[in-house]
Order: structure tokens, then C-alpha cells, then sequence
């Protein structure tokens, strides 16, 4: 994967380091494995954040941070990649794993008839509760390993095309 494009979404180390939910982690942030960007840290930490995409809890960029420093992948990459879950994308997300919660669970899914709001949502927590949470649990585990096998398969891809064209341009001759 070529870094430069990936550094170039990525907001800086000191954005990080000084952002109001992230200071509890204080000096664990000036861990160098944090900050790279090579196929072991980039691969997990796009399994760290679509794991903690899926977490139905707010704050979910800290659980993301506090992930990535224990497993020390990419931090940045990690706590963005949260933002899968945004407040559009949301409803259709958590419905889905509400769904396969519910399947593998053999209930029955409530319908998407109903009117998604938060006063629907805090009657109704006792009933889902646990399908979401399963749900979750499944489609993070399932986008998380997915993610961190694409992403080494890639990467490796690249290393390897980039090999054979450096290989390519040393015999062929020069054209000076």
C-alpha cells in the first residue's frame, strides 16, 4: 500500500496526542509502534478499528485507541476508521448486526417498519439487547478479520509488483 496516500488522510501525531479523550493514554502515546506505517501496523489497525466500528457504545474512538496502544498498531488509522459508524450510518449498521444477533439466536427480528428514534430505542433496549450485542460481536469480529487479511494480501501485492518492476528497470539498459 503506498504510504503516501495513507499519510496524507492521516491527521498528525500532535492532533492525537492532544485530543481531549485521548490525553488518559498520556505517555503510552510517544510509543514509536503508534506512529508507522508498515504492513503488520496498518493491517491491525484496520482490524482494531472496524472491531471497535461495531462496539454499540459512544466513545468509541477511545476503546479504539486503548486497542491499538495494547496491540501497538497504527493509532491514527485505528480511531478513524471508527468513524465507519457515523451518525448516518448508524441505524443500517446496528440494524444489521440486530439482525444476525437475532438469527443466530433463532428469534425473530423485529421489522424496520417501525420509526428509529431514540425514545424508540430506549423501550425497546431490554428486547434487543442481546441480539445487538451478538450482532456486533459477529459482524466486528467478521469486518475486522476480513480487513486485516485484504489489507496484508494487498500490501504483500504491492511489495511484490513493486519487486518486479525494480528487477525489470535494472536489466533493461539505461537510455542515456
Amino acid at each position: 500500500m503506498p504510504k503516501k496516500f495513507i499519510k496524507k488522510y492521516m491527521p498528525e501525531h500532535h492532533t492525537i496526542r492532544n485530543h481531549k479523550h485521548l490525553k488518559v493514554f498520556g505517555r503510552l502515546l510517544h510509543d514509536g509502534n503508534l506512529w508507522h506505517f508498515n504492513r503488520r501496523s496498518v493491517s491491525g489497525a484496520f482490524a482494531v478499528g472496524l472491531f471497535c466500528a461495531f462496539i454499540p457504545l459512544p466513545l468509541q474512538m477511545v476503546f479504539a485507541a486503548a486497542f491499538a496502544i495494547l496491540s501497538r498498531v497504527n493509532l491514527p488509522i485505528s480511531v478513524s476508521l471508527v468513524w465507519i459508524t457515523n451518525p448516518i450510518t448508524m441505524p443500517p449498521i446496528f440494524y444489521t448486526a440486530y439482525k444476525v444477533g437475532a438469527f443466530v439466536l433463532g428469534q425473530e427480528a423485529m421489522s424496520s417498519d417501525y420509526k428509529l428514534t431514540a425514545e424508540w430505542f430506549t423501550e425497546q433496549l431490554h428486547l434487543i439487547w442481546q441480539p445487538l450485542l451478538l450482532g456486533c460481536l459477529i459482524c466486528g469480529t467478521i469486518s475486522a478479520f476480513i480487513a486485516y487479511t485484504t489489507i496484508r494480501l494487498l500490501w504483500r501485492l504491492h511489495i511484490i509488483r513493486h519487486i518486479k518492476e525494480r528487477r525489470l528497470r535494472r536489466k533493461s539498459p539505461s537510455k542515456s
